[in-house]
């Protein structure tokens, strides 16, 4: 393995910026690598090496002429989940439905990735339109975890915690609906940040929830997240979602965090997260990960948040009716894949059997819950109810915030399940989940953080930190105190320990 691609974002772009390695060396170094092992991994759906490589010879001729970089990860290659617009790229959304389809506009984050000067090696391999929770959705096959390749890669954005957790990217983008970069990012041993609601626009992003879904970063270390964060994060009035308020300071946080003192720092274990149904060795390391943060010098306290327990119910039946809505524009008549169209058919008829053909299992389940659930007679009792409980929800979140800093939880209750393991078995499937949703059905902030190996697989976990609404720098400075600890207790960056990949899948 080449020793550029083990570098952190912010070591490389260090060396990028003071011309001691070109962007384009570093770029080539990457798409090296995803030639190498990508037959194993299947992180990505589509590798634009031209266009990465075109981009990262731009940023070196910005430097050679003096000009200072366009933002401190210049230079620095990323994968990008799928669900993303790019334009002139392929984006399928992991599904038959798009297959093909070029758009004619960025996203905002792909746009502000690109004036950042980051080089976008391709697009990431993931859920049907983030339908999924291990990334065995796609209708391109399913994501392989590097740690095991036997395993998922965690879902619905597999492909890019895997991406970096292989070290084919430095750094990725990802979505989270119920913890979709998260989840991923405990499972793969990386970093995963699901920004505050609003703090990252969702224009461009292909909608599943609407009034859950947000982009954020995927990273191998908090400080890369940060500086990633920063970039696509701010206001966008293309987005009526977007909230009009200063990005909080999460790089300075981060690089406070990294001093390791969290003296003041109050912090609130959540206590309808743990027992049964959880990994014992889950718990067993969470447990350290609580007592490293006491160690640290925070204050720990348990928090009750009484209604988490009901927020699985109530997500499945918010986000479904919402992608019942929104995926209704895929209609064969404007763009993406059209069947029957032969003369014969009547337009719902060629609507109908485009979207049989087109839609996977667990999308077509979904849009059957939501519709059910939206439908005349059964909209109070199903999507109303679920929305009162989503209030309650919240409503815990600001009882609890007036007593601590930030709150702390297991990121999800078990280590990566082995492929094809849960795909019969939806309830199963959707259990990973648990501890992620609440955060997005309140709309505040929260981290994953690896914690270290389960001492009963040696597979990567996933510490979760949560914050209010617009304090995502509390999540940075704690995840950085907290992984600088862990380093130090482990002799090393945990994510380095990944093995060498190699054989077949």
């Amino acid at each position: 393995m080449t020793e550029l691609i083990k570098l952190t974002a912010a070591e490389l772009a260090d060396k990028i910026h003071s011309r001691e390695v070109s962007a384009v060396e570093v770029t080539q170094a990457h798409l090296d690598r995803i030639a190498e092992v990508d037959d194993h991994i299947h992180a990505f759906l589509h590798v634009d090496t031209e266009g990465a490589l075109a981009a990262a010879k731009k940023v070196d001729e910005g430097i050679a002429e003096g000009n200072a970089p366009a933002s401190p990860l210049a230079g620095v290659p990323l994968a990008l989940k799928d669900v993303l617009t790019t334009e002139g790229v392929p984006t399928t959304c992991g599904s038959k439905t798009l297959e093909g389809w070029l758009p004619p506009y960025d996203a905002t984050v792909t746009r502000k990735l690109r004036e950042a000067g980051v080089v976008i090696l391709g697009k990431t391999n993931m859920d049907e339109f983030a339908m999924g929770s291990s990334t065995e959705n796609s209708a391109y096959g399913p994501t392989h975890n590097p740690w095991d390749h036997a395993r998922i890669p965690g879902g619905s954005g597999g492909g890019s915690s895997a991406s970096i957790a292989a070290f084919e990217a430095a750094i990725a983008i990802g979505t989270d609906t119920g913890g979709s970069i998260r989840q991923p990012g405990s499972v793969t041993g990386t970093v995963g940040v699901k920004p505050t609601y609003g703090g990252v626009s969702r224009y461009g992003l292909v909608a599943f929830s609407s009034s859950l879904d947000q982009a954020g970063p995927c990273a191998r270390t908090v400080l890369d997240a940060a500086l990633l964060h920063e970039v696509i994060a701010g206001y966008d009035p293309r987005d009526s979602t977007s909230i009009d308020a200063p990005v909080p300071p999460v790089v300075a946080a981060a690089r406070e965090g990294a001093n390791g003192d969290l003296k003041g720092v109050k912090v609130g274990v959540v206590k309808e997260f743990g027992g049964d149904g959880y990994q014992p060795g889950v718990l067993r390391s969470f447990q350290a990960a609580v007592e490293q943060l006491r160690a640290l010098g925070a204050e720990v306290v348990e928090v009750s948040c009484p209604h988490f327990v009901y927020a699985l119910p109530a997500y499945y039946l918010i986000a479904p009716s919402e992608c019942s809505s929104n995926l209704a524009r895929f209609d064969a008549m404007r763009y993406g894949l059209r069947v029957a169209d032969d003369g014969t058919h009547s337009a719902e008829e060629v609507m109908s059997l485009t979207r049989e053909k087109g839609f996977g299992a667990e999308v077509k389940r979904r849009i059957m819950l939501g519709t059910y659930a939206l439908s005349s007679g059964y909209y109070d009792a199903y999507y109303g109810s679920a929305q009162k409980v989503r209030t309650l929800i919240t409503r815990d979140f600001d009882a609890a915030f007036e007593q601590v800093d930030v709150l702390v939880s297991p990121t999800t209750p078990t280590t990566a399940f082995k492929i094809g393991e849960r795909v019969d078995d939806p309830m199963a499937m959707y259990l990973a989940d648990l501890c992620t949703i609440p955060s997005n059905l309140a709309g505040n902030a929260a981290m994953s953080v690896p914690s270290g190996l389960s001492d009963e697989d040696g597979l990567p976990v996933g510490l979760q930190i949560m914050a209010p609404a617009l304090a995502d720098d509390r999540l940075y400075r704690v995840g950085a105190a907290y992984e600088a600890a862990r380093d130090a207790a482990a002799g090393g960056a945990l994510i380095h320990k990944v093995p060498e990949l190699g054989g077949t899948k």
